[in-house]
């Protein structure tokens, strides 16, 4: 099992480059990214994206990609400007009568004079390392969520151990509560009638239509069924995350069926707890990739 919780970060260098990459990844419902690349390396982002697709299926990622290259660029003196530049000052200093001071410190100020021309970039290369950069801050955000989810998958197991307990006392209060009403029902009778005889299969068939109304043994039998098949696919590898959440709703929907059926206040009581319970599974399951 993993979480969708997890922060990678790795880095690549070759022949004056180097490529850093760092991503963050929360819980989502699907796989969607964020992609921060430096301008200069557009041509990259397919790149990045199909490493992530290759190790993550779900969560949110934020993904910072960094590049730092050395100085390879071209110096060169615009001449025509410079010589323009330098016409001007002469004929500013005859017409205003003063010193000429423009030397060349100043002249390489001025806009554009100086060209600096940096080479193409290799993109097969810069690719080479933005992918190797990724997967090696893939390989420690999985770790990371791998770590997370073999908590998670501990926490999980001992909730639905406690969904079960309750489903167990339910079973156990079940055919009391039957019998309850039984009894209630023939004292009131008793009380209503003062003692006169009355029909006692009459009040059988109302006990049987009463039990048949409150019965829980089907819902129980599909909620222990819902509790094995969540501990399975918790022992299965991959994307599981979904597949559990589907369970959780179907364990939620039996719960409450045994609820509406009972009137019982033990089992309203268990019926409660349960229900927490699910409900923090819930909450749990929404972090599983």
């Amino acid at each position: 099992m993993k979480s969708m919780t997890g922060y990678g970060k790795g880095v690549a260098e070759s022949a004056g480059r180097k490529v850093g990459v760092e991503i963050k990844s929360v819980n989502h419902r699907f796989l969607d990214m964020n992609i921060k690349l430096p301008r200069t390396l557009g041509f990259a982002e397919d790149t990045v994206r199909n490493a992530v697709k290759s190790v993550i299926s779900r969560g949110h990622l934020d993904i910072y990609v960094n590049y730092e290259r050395e100085n390879t660029g071209k110096v060169s003196l615009d001449d025509a400007l410079a010589r323009d530049y330098c016409t001007m000052a002469a004929k500013a200093c005859m017409k205003l009568g003063i010193g000429n001071d423009f030397g060349v410190a100043e002249l390489f100020k001025m806009p554009e004079v100086i060209l600096v021309k940096e080479e193409d970039e290799d993109e097969e290369e810069v690719c080479a390392l933005v992918k190797e950069a990724a997967a090696s801050a893939l390989q420690g955000l999985v770790a990371m969520r791998e770590k997370e989810g073999g908590m998670l998958e501990r926490d999980l197991m001992e909730k639905v151990a406690n969904i079960s307990v309750f489903v167990d006392k339910v079973e156990k209060l079940a055919p009391a509560n039957v019998e309850e009403h039984k009894n209630h029902m023939r004292e009131r009778i008793c009380e209503l009638l003062n003692d006169v005889a009355f029909d006692e299969a009459r009040l059988m068939n109302e006990v049987a239509f009463y039990a048949d109304k409150v019965a829980v043994d089907e819902e129980i039998a599909r909620l222990r069924s819902h509790i094995a098949h969540f501990a399975d696919v918790c022992k299965e590898s991959g994307t599981v995350g979904k597949k559990l959440d589907f369970i959780v709703q179907e364990m939620n929907r039996e719960t409450n069926t045994i609820g509406s059926k009972c009137s019982d206040s033990e089992i309203a009581q268990c019926v409660i707890d349960a229900k927490c319970e699910i409900e923090k599974v819930r909450e749990q399951v929404q972090n599983v990739e």
